[in-house]
């Protein structure tokens, strides 16, 4: 789950990190009267969770209460990388003297984690990762040992922070390996990392990305971030069924069992895809092992009601669950679903008892059910049926 600048700022502030968390509005009503209750010049922010925020008209400084609403007047409703904005974060102008970059994050093919840092970053830091890369520095971080306030100062060290914050840097470390660790992160970025006027460091944004296996046992806290009205239907309904699922711009709709085989899968859909009009993988839908016919129901019914979706492709390895334990959900999965299952699925079985697997769907004869061996040419039929 990725959170807005003020939740991440919210966690910050948990975890004792220096930063301003302002008012979150929306309306512009509500913005002007945010502007009056903090005095000053502000600064309006659009609440999305999209980078770029500032180059696309987002971020706007305020120098009247006036010109707040103004402002959030015209932020209010607009479109950020396909993303609506309905509130904005009104916080005072901190100028900052010096933008530096800072982020912990999740290296998963190293298995380690990643300190990112740089004096040299703040917003630019894509640009200067280009032109001066050397000024972006890397230091792994054993998941064993963490960050203790040894390794911190070896970052700030590694990072070369300025002498007059060095020791809030430091500091700032710890407490943002604290929120990354503590809180289940797979990222904590902060940029810019402000110098302010007399060599006050803190906060100014904030990106925090939280590992949902995490929420329910380790997290119940975490709910209290998630927007239920922006989000996607088709995903929060699949997040209420206990499904992995996540929607795509394609037409290709792909249940699997496990991770890896869904990504492969996504990846012959997109390739078949070239010769049949370019159609795509509609969406990611990993159903696990336990595909009964009810987690198969659930995985076909959040599917079938995407509009975009014009065939489903069935793609299974039989392990702990046999194939033929598959195929029964897959044919339990249409009774239950009766009429509301009217698009072609392609099955594609393999593995533990496959041949009793095949043969339970080949007696059931249902209409919509092609089964095909292989996956190559599953994925070739399902493109073909999306683009009729």
């Amino acid at each position: 789950m990725d959170l807005m600048e003020y939740q991440a700022k919210e966690l910050f502030a948990k975890h004792g990190v220096t930063t301003t968390l302002g008012v979150v509005v929306e309306t512009a009503e509500e913005a002007r009267a945010a502007a009056e209750q903090l005095g000053g010049v502000t600064v309006v922010k659009a609440q999305v969770k999209a980078g770029g925020r500032g180059k696309a008209g987002g971020v706007k400084l305020a120098k009247t209460a006036d010109e707040a609403f103004e402002h959030a007047s015209n932020i209010l409703g607009m479109e950020i990388k396909g993303l609506t904005v309905n509130r904005v974060l009104i916080t005072p102008a901190t100028p900052p003297e010096e933008e530096y970059y800072f982020s912990f994050l999740l290296d998963r093919s190293n298995r380690q984690y990643l300190c990112i840092a740089s004096v040299e970053g703040g917003v630019e830091i894509e640009e200067v990762a280009k032109t001066n890369p050397d000024a972006v520095k890397k230091v792994a971080i054993d998941p064993g040992a963490g960050v203790d306030a040894a390794k911190a100062r070896e970052i700030a060290t590694e990072a070369a922070f300025p002498e007059p914050v060095f020791e809030q840097a430091v500091t700032m470390i710890e407490q943002l390996f604290k929120v990354f660790v503590e809180e289940d992160a797979t990222l904590v970025e902060v940029n810019p990392l402000a110098r302010l006027e007399g060599d006050k460091l803190e906060a100014l944004d904030g990106k925090v990305s939280l590992d949902d296996n995490a929420s329910e046992v380790r997290h119940p806290d975490h709910e209290q971030f998630v927007i239920r009205e922006e989000a996607d239907p088709l995903e929060a309904k699949a997040k209420d069924l206990g499904l992995n699922y996540v929607k795509l711009d394609g037409q290709v709709g792909i249940i699997g069992n496990g991770a890896g085989l869904v990504m492969s899968t996504l990846d012959v859909v997109a390739y078949a895809g070239e010769d049949h009009g370019g159609v795509k993988p509609a969406n990611f839908l990993d159903i696990g092992g336990g595909a009964n016919a009810e987690v198969m129901a659930n995985g076909l019914d959040v599917i079938l009601n995407d509009e975009q979706v014009k065939s489903v492709f069935v793609n299974v390895f039989g392990g702990i669950t046999a194939c033929d334990e598959v195929a029964k959900g897959i044919v339990g999965a249409l009774e239950l679903l009766g009429d509301a299952a009217s698009k072609p699925l392609v099955v594609r079985l393999d593995g533990n008892n496959v041949d009793l697997g095949r043969q339970i769907l080949a007696e059931a004869n249902h209409p919509l059910v092609t089964l095909v061996d292989t996956m190559d040419g599953a994925a070739d039929k399902a493109a073909e049926l999306a683009n009729v």
